[in-house]
C-alpha cells in the first residue's frame, strides 16, 4: 500500500503525540489505513490530509493547554512544525488545528480533536516503526455501518468506500456491532437512503475525489460489495405477492 509523504509525516506526528503521554487516541482514515495494512491489505486506498483524534481527560482542556501540549510533543520528537488552533471545541464541534512547516509557513495538514466524548476501545498500531494508539477495528466498522444506515450516507460517502476496503479483510461481525451499538446507547436506522436512493448515492460518489494516483472503483462495484457485506443487517426487501385471481382475465 502506498503511503504519501504527507501521510508519513502525519504518522510521525501521531507517534510523537502517543510518546508524549497526551490523553489522545486516534481515529479516522489514518487509523483505518494502518488497520488494513496490519491485516494484509496491499491495494492503495484513498488518501487523506487530516488527522482525527479523541482527547479524554478528567477536566476539559483549555485551548492554550491543547496547543502547547501538541507543540511540546512535536518539539521533543524534532518535528519542525508549528501548531495553531483555528476552532475551539464545543458540544457538537471538534477542536481544529493546523500544522504548518516552520520554515515556509505552508500548512501541511490539519487535525480535528473531539474532547471528552464517550471512551472507545483502542489498540496499538504500527506503521513503518511508528506506533500510536487508535480506535479498535470493531468501533470503526460499527461507526461506519451506523452512518450508512442513515441519510448521513449522502454527506459521508467515504464511509461506504471504507466499508468496501474493510470487507476485503474482515468478516462481518454482526453480533459485535450490535453489542457495541447497544453499549453506547445507539441503534441503527433503516438504511432507506442506501437501499432506495441509489442514484443520489451515485451522484455523491461521483463527486467524491480520490487524490493522487489511487484508482477509483466503479460505483456499481463499490455498492454491490458493500450491500453484500451488510446483508445481515439490512431489512428484508418486500416482495409483491399475487393471488391466483390476480392473473385471471
Amino acid at each position: 500500500m502506498n503511503i504519501t509523504a504527507e501521510e508519513k509525516m502525519m504518522y510521525k506526528v501521531m507517534k510523537a503525540i502517543y510518546d508524549s503521554g497526551i490523553p489522545i487516541s486516534f481515529k479516522g482514515s489514518m487509523v483505518l489505513k494502518a488497520c488494513l495494512m496490519e491485516y494484509g491489505f496491499s491495494e492503495d486506498t484513498r488518501h487523506t490530509v487530516d488527522i482525527d483524534a479523541n482527547w479524554n481527560s478528567n477536566t476539559p482542556p483549555i485551548k492554550e493547554q491543547m496547543t502547547e501540549s501538541l507543540q511540546s510533543a512535536l518539539k521533543k520528537s524534532d518535528i519542525n512544525l508549528d501548531v495553531t488552533i483555528y476552532r475551539m471545541y464545543g458540544e457538537r464541534c471538534s477542536a481544529g488545528f493546523e500544522l504548518a512547516d516552520k520554515t515556509t509557513g505552508e500548512i501541511l495538514f490539519s487535525m480535528d480533536i473531539d474532547v471528552n466524548r464517550p471512551i472507545s476501545p483502542t489498540k496499538i498500531y504500527e506503521v513503518d516503526g511508528l506506533r500510536f494508539r487508535g480506535v479498535a477495528p470493531i468501533q470503526m466498522i460499527a461507526d461506519k455501518v451506523s452512518v450508512v444506515s442513515t441519510d448521513k450516507v449522502f454527506r459521508r460517502i467515504k464511509d461506504v468506500v471504507d466499508l468496501y476496503y474493510i470487507s476485503k479483510v474482515f468478516d462481518f461481525p454482526k453480533s459485535e456491532i450490535m453489542k457495541y451499538l447497544n453499549n453506547s446507547g445507539r441503534s441503527l436506522d433503516t438504511f432507506n437512503g442506501f437501499l432506495h436512493r441509489t442514484e443520489e448515492l451515485r451522484h455523491s460518489y461521483n463527486k467524491f475525489r480520490f487524490d493522487g494516483n489511487v484508482s477509483k472503483p466503479p460505483f456499481d462495484k463499490i455498492y454491490s460489495v458493500v450491500k453484500a457485506y451488510l446483508k445481515e443487517l439490512l431489512p428484508k426487501e418486500k416482495r409483491n405477492h399475487y393471488k391466483e385471481s390476480d392473473y385471471e382475465r
